[in-house]
């Protein structure tokens, strides 16, 4: 790869070119990273439901011509200025959000939200000059979350790269650059469930099912799983789950059924969905006293979240979390640990794999809502 340092790469990239038309696999120009940026080598890239939500470009400012992609793994290929602690080869994992270091939400011990590097849905260029390090024909192809991965080569910054075990299968790894840290660390980073306590998770997708192997590490000996799809109910077994409720099912509201089902309530709850009804019962299912439910789903703009003050006077905790409370460059290379300690399990979250050439298949599959994590080969 020394060849190409400094110089601009051309690749393969997949370019949404508009909102919700498929993915063209286009030549791209790939531009030296600059000043603190890192450009790499993506080998494995994973698709997320963020993606498809920015590709629908429903809800929010669409940003178009775009390369998406943000859950991947790769190898650095070179860096730029200022860049001290990676080097060309090192294994990494883009991450969509950051940390510098310098800012007071870096030296907090308590938050991760970077001031500097926190995601920025509209931003689409780099924060170094405002410009993109993507080009066709010298017109710019704009960035998506800092990462954008759905290229063979991307430039992002070095707050936003966590240097992993070169030993760790980037095939596998590569899912924990977003949705099941986040599932995982909002459950032992955030709701820290106690060995023998019961767990209610609200959404059985991937990242609800991040949070069911949380409470399962954590040793919790009830994990209730609730989902309107009862389809995913067998699946949640190999997470740790141990008992389902479909809200469908009753005439009641869900929070009563898990507090007749638990003798008052839940220790705790994780809420996965984003939808507002689910984010109440989450937090109305969690035990007075001590019950704590953790808010993981991002909600409509418009939502608002109603309960009375008495949930809270009777010593109920509601917590929110980004990316799971993980710091990316301090946090991350530790939970790739926990997978190749065997103390966390990948491969039950990745049912299909594809080629590149193939990236709007993953699209279909997860329009369909078929399987968790598709994992795609950018090397033929």
């Amino acid at each position: 790869m020394s060849t190409t340092v400094g110089q601009v790469i051309r690749c393969k990239a997949a370019v949404a070119w508009e909102a919700g038309k498929p993915l063209v696999m286009e030549e791209v120009d790939v531009a030296p990273p600059q000043k603190m940026e890192v450009r790499l080598k993506i080998l494995y890239t994973s698709l997320c439901h963020t993606d498809v939500y920015f590709w629908e470009a429903k809800g929010q400012n669409p940003v178009f011509p775009r390369i998406l992609g943000h859950e991947a793994a790769g190898i650095v290929e070179s860096v730029g200025e200022g860049v001290t602690e990676l080097a060309p080869g090192d294994h990494v994992l883009p991450i969509f959000t950051g940390e510098c270091k310098d800012c007071a939400h870096c030296k907090s011990e308590e938050s991760n939200m970077c001031s500097l590097l926190r995601i920025n849905t509209d931003r689409g260029v780099m924060i170094n000059d405002g410009q993109s390090r993507f080009s066709i024909n010298g017109k710019p192809i704009y960035h998506f979350v800092g990462t954008s991965t759905f290229s063979e080569y991307t430039v992002v910054h070095v707050g936003c790269v966590a240097k992993i075990n070169p030993l760790a299968p980037l095939d596998k790894v590569c899912v924990l650059s977003c949705g099941i840290s986040t599932g995982l660390g909002a459950t032992l980073n955030v709701a820290k469930p106690t060995k023998g306590s019961s767990v209610a998770i609200f959404g059985l997708g991937a990242v609800g099912l991040a949070a069911a192997e949380g409470a399962r590490i954590a040793g919790a000996s009830r994990i209730i799983g609730v989902d309107l799809n009862a389809s995913r109910f067998e699946q949640a077994k190999k997470f740790g789950v141990t008992e389902f409720v479909n809200p469908k099912d009753y005439s009641k509201p869900v929070q009563e059924v898990i507090a007749e089902m638990t003798d008052g309530g839940v220790d705790r709850s994780v809420e996965c969905t984003g939808h507002i009804d689910a984010m109440i019962s989450a937090f109305e299912c969690v035990h007075d006293g001590w019950g704590v439910a953790v808010l993981v789903g991002v909600p409509h703009k418009e939502a608002v979240f109603k309960t009375h003050p008495m949930n809270f006077l009777n010593e109920r905790t509601l917590k929110g979390t980004f990316f799971g409370n993980y710091k990316p460059r301090s946090d991350i290379p530790s939970v790739v640990e926990k997978y190749m300690n065997k103390e966390l399990e990948l491969e039950k979250f990745i049912t299909h794999t594809l080629p590149f050439a193939e990236i709007n298949k993953a699209f279909d599959l997860m329009l369909k809502g078929e399987g968790l994590r598709c994992i795609i080969t950018m090397e033929d």
